[in-house]
């Protein structure tokens, strides 16, 4: 079982840059795949980045790409998200989740595969 805990949220203008962190701790972080969601007040969460067991394979929504970079370190049992030119509409709270993959080369979008979550990180845009 893997216990997630994220960091780097706030407050930042828009055009801003923020580098989110997820630390695992429990189950050492090679054995899931990772993904980044983010959920506004009032909508559905929304996948946002994921990255393979390997690291290899990477994937985002169509909103983030160019934008956003997921990257993990298995040594040190974390997984980045940073984030550049952020807009207002992408204020929401920010979550990391783990995937038991079965193969070290998947990355999956819908919530519902991920079985591990942290608590989330404010990330909160100006105009």
């Amino acid at each position: 079982q893997a216990q997630l805990v994220e960091s780097g949220g706030g407050l930042v203008q828009a055009g801003g840059s923020l580098r989110l962190s997820c630390a695992a701790s429990g189950r050492t972080l090679s054995t899931y795949a990772m993904g980044w969601f983010r959920q506004a007040p009032g909508k559905e969460r929304e996948f946002v980045a994921g990255i393979s067991r390997s690291g290899g394979v990477t994937y985002y929504a169509d909103s983030v790409k160019g934008r956003f970079s997921i990257s993990r370190d298995n040594a040190e049992n974390t997984v980045y998200l940073q984030m550049n030119s952020l807009k207002p509409g992408e204020t929401a709270v920010y979550y990391c989740a783990a995937d038991l993959a079965p193969s070290p080369f998947m990355v999956e979008s819908d919530f519902l595969k991920y079985e591990y979550w942290g608590p989330g990180t404010q990330v909160t845009v100006s105009s």
